[in-house]
């Protein structure tokens, strides 16, 4: 058997350094990581090099000590060692500045979402950068609805409402509303003007036909044929003579651009909605304009000064700028930004929808906690401020990006840290009789150390309290605990499947001056069963714990469960808790 590397001066010194780096990456990030912590250790010990097995295995135990300290214990552990706690810089870089504001002399912002679903997180950013920049120049934010497809991206009635709670959970506030469908008539005066001036036709070709012309750059016949005709086929159109793909209204363009999706695009088209009923409308109409027509005029008519869009758009901004050329409009600003995605999740509305349908059973809604919407990170736990900080620090780069969930986890434990009521729930629960406990007694718990959060109370009529089956092996071995916000226990034995201690005097310090570990503790007569729902990439799982009562009252709640992690409560049902867990 070989000696061991590390003399125990070496495993004190390793210690020492490594304890001092652990609190430094535990303030930072929320928890220490074992990698970066060794690293900076073997840096600093670099005559110890030739033992980096068991220096990382010394450090691994310090990482793990550290991991185990309530956030609380963590800064004063780290006060005592004369450690600040290293805070990102909260002056925000700021958002560039919008471009030509002086030419317009007012900035108004639009954020166009189409009700077929909820918004995910790539909505959202553009829903919180053009809130954000109205506000920034005392300007106007509009929220439209583009729900002029009832037959392929056919409206959700609940979509709607949806949509709205999402954004104003975001905290954003809108000064406008308009849904298009109600604004059929404006749509139809605009595309009989461009009629009339022979700016736009209407083509009679099927699909095949116009296609074939289109990519050699020729006219179809019906394009240069007089406006009277145009005009009647026009009001055909709208009196349903003219059934699916039999007719639709191009606007002109360029017939030599090079990119053929451009030439000559489809501004109107019929849509049987007496079989695809509009959920506002009905069958009403039949005649539909496409997105790029009405949203081209809308962002007009609204007077709206800068669009801010995905990078995916850019070839929509060509499109609509020839209504604006034919009509004489200027064009809004426009600032297109990069997509952006969460590691390990299914932000596509089209993936969530089939996965949905052919897997109904397998998920918890369009809400479920797997997938990338709005409704989605809300029920897992994750705050509006976490979503807003990260959107704002993303900016408005053109450049695509993946946000880890580690970093939206960082994030969100820094700002829910203080926010969040602090809970006990007890993963695998061991009964313990406390002898000499007397009843009844009332108790008061606080929801946070230093946040004034409110406490919550609880009369002890019976002397049993449960803990977990980890703690319980740290009573046994070390023959003592500290139970939060309550007493000093120690063990005196095991008796009919329970263990039996006594309340001991003594405060916090005297527990730490014996090394007795800090608990989460539930009186058993007030506990409630607890179901939480951990989502781990497409896997969700169930872990059964015990919690107390008072989390039947904070259903809808972000709470911090003592040791376990952050999560919301989902729903309560009788004796029963639901909790969907979000980080650690």
């Amino acid at each position: 058997m070989s000696s061991p590397c590390l003399s125990e001066s070496d495993k004190e010194l390793v210690k020492r350094i490594a304890l001092r780096y652990a609190l430094e990456n535990a303030l930072r990030y929320g928890k220490a990581r074992l990698g970066p912590v060794v690293n900076k250790v073997l840096g600093e010990v670099k005559d110890l090099r030739r033992c980096a097995k068991e220096v990382a295995q010394v450090v691994k135990e310090v990482v793990e000590e550290i991991n185990g300290l309530s956030p609380d214990e963590l800064r004063r552990k780290a006060s005592e060692l004369g450690i600040s706690e290293e805070k990102r810089k909260e002056e925000k870089k700021g958002l560039p500045p919008l471009p030509n504001v002086e030419m317009w002399g007012y900035v108004k912002t639009r954020f166009a979402p189409n009700p077929d679903f909820v918004i995910h997180l790539g909505n959202a950013r553009a829903a919180i950068l053009s809130h954000e920049y109205a506000r920034m120049y005392n300007g106007k934010f509009v929220l439209r609805f583009e729900d002029t497809d009832p037959r392929i991206k056919t409206p959700i009635p609940e979509a709607y409402r949806a949509i709205e709670e999402d954004l104003e959970w975001l905290g954003i506030r809108w000064d406008e509303e308009y849904i298009q469908s109600l604004r059929m008539e404006l749509y139809y005066d605009v595309i009989r003007k461009l009629l009339e001036e022979g700016k736009a036709y209407v083509d009679l070709c099927p699909a095949d036909v116009f296609r074939k012309f289109r990519n050699e750059g020729k006219p179809c016949p019906h394009r240069e044929e007089d406006p009277a005709t145009q005009l009647e086929r026009f009001d055909k159109m709208l009196e349903g003579c003219y059934g699916e793909g039999e007719a639709v209204i191009r606007i002109k363009t360029d017939l030599t651009h090079p990119d053929p999706a451009v030439r000559d695009w489809v501004a109107f088209r019929v849509i049987d909605t007496s079989r695809n009923p509009h959920p506002i409308t009905g069958d009403r109409y039949v005649v539909w304009p496409t997105y790029n027509f009405a949203a081209a005029v809308d962002d007009h008519v609204l007077g709206v000064t800068h669009i801010l869009r995905g990078r995916e758009h850019a070839v929509n901004t060509i499109k609509q700028m020839y209504v604006y050329r034919h009509m004489g409009w200027r064009y809004p600003e426009v600032i297109n930004f990069g997509r952006v995605s969460i590691e390990g999740f299914i932000l596509s509305k089209s993936r969530i929808k089939e996965l949905l349908k052919r897997y109904r059973r397998m998920f918890l809604g369009y809400d479920d906690p797997r997938f990338g919407t709005i409704a989605s990170l809300r029920r897992r736990g994750i705050l509006p401020e976490t979503i807003r900080e990260l959107i704002l620090e993303l900016g408005v780069k053109g450049t695509d990006a993946t946000v880890s969930w580690e970093n939206i986890a960082s994030l969100n434990r820094k700002i829910g840290d203080r926010k969040c009521k602090r809970v006990f729930v007890v993963l695998n629960p061991v009964r313990v009789v406390l002898t000499n406990l007397e009843t009844p007694l009332q108790v008061r718990i606080r929801f946070h150390p230093s946040e004034n959060l409110g406490e919550r109370q609880y009369l002890l009529s019976r002397p049993e309290i449960v803990i977990s089956r980890d703690d319980a092996e740290h009573l046994r071995s070390k023959g003592g605990l500290r139970l939060m916000e309550f007493a000093n226990i120690e063990y005196i034995e095991e008796k009919n499947n329970s263990i039996v201690a006594k309340v001991v005097k003594g405060g916090v310090e005297v527990a730490k001056a014996k090394g007795y570990r800090i608990v989460q503790w539930i009186p058993v007569e007030h506990a409630v069963r607890v179901t939480i729902y951990e989502a781990s990439g497409k896997r969700l799982r169930k872990r059964r714990a015990v919690g107390e009562s008072i989390l039947r009252n904070l259903v809808g709640e972000v709470v911090q469960m003592i040791r376990v992690g952050f999560g919301r409560i989902d729903s309560a049902v009788g004796n029963s808790v639901d909790v969907i867990y979000a980080h650690s």
